[in-house]
């Protein structure tokens, strides 16, 4: 049994978004090296210490159908993301902290994303409630 969920995030994030969440968030999309990162600190499965990037992912999906992707990008007014990944159980908390940090700068308010086992109908959903993560579990329909 694998422990694979799918992820999939959608949100805005104001101008004034600091520049160390910014960078955080490059790195977890595979844009830039975390700052700290020197090569005798990666062990074999690319992890920098103790970070890993979470939105890194690119091409099919093994378990979760579809393709992985991630793209930050700058608007007028901001900056928009879209990621869709798939992670294993163990870096869930680590996906937490990092939406987390998103939401309380995000224009978005309501769904920003959802989380889904694989094996699952039903995902639950992320929501930006007032710059506060709320995770909202949906029930499938009998």
């Amino acid at each position: 049994m694998s422990d694979v969920y799918a992820v999939d995030l959608a949100l805005d994030l104001a101008p004034s978004v600091p520049t160390a969440v910014l960078d955080d968030l490059r790195f977890h999309l595979g844009a830039q090296e975390a700052e700290n990162d020197v090569d005798e600190d990666t062990d074999a499965e690319g992890r920098a210490g103790d970070l890993t990037p979470l939105l890194s992912g690119r091409g099919p999906a093994r378990r979760i159908g579809g393709v992985q992707t991630g793209e930050l990008l700058r608007e007028e007014d901001g900056w928009a993301l879209t990621a869709r990944q798939e992670l294993h159980a163990e870096l869930l908390p680590e996906l937490d902290s990092l939406v987390e940090r998103l939401v309380y700068h995000a224009r978005t308010e309501g769904v920003v994303g959802q989380v889904r086992f694989h094996e699952d109908e039903a995902p639950e959903l992320l929501l930006n409630r007032g710059g506060t993560l709320v995770r909202m579990p949906l029930v499938p329909r009998p």
